[in-house]
């Protein structure tokens, strides 16, 4: 069976108590792209995810995972 690959955005952002249009500024994407990554539907680009990981003050492994 193939892995599926899992992400905690939306973990991470209740954490930091901001809205998906408040990270999607940040990062530089609309909010309906952060609402398809945190659901799983779009897998980002590599400098996404590293702008992702760099707002958070973390590492794309630590965000985005297989399972």
């Amino acid at each position: 069976m193939k892995p599926t690959l899992h992400n905690s955005v939306y973990t991470l952002r209740m954490g930091k108590n901001i809205t998906q249009q408040e990270l999607g500024d940040v990062v530089g994407v609309t909010r309906q792209t952060i609402i398809a990554i945190e659901k799983g539907n779009y897998t980002p680009s590599v400098a996404l995810a590293l702008h992702i990981a760099e707002f958070f003050h973390t590492s794309v492994e630590d965000i985005f995972f297989y399972e």
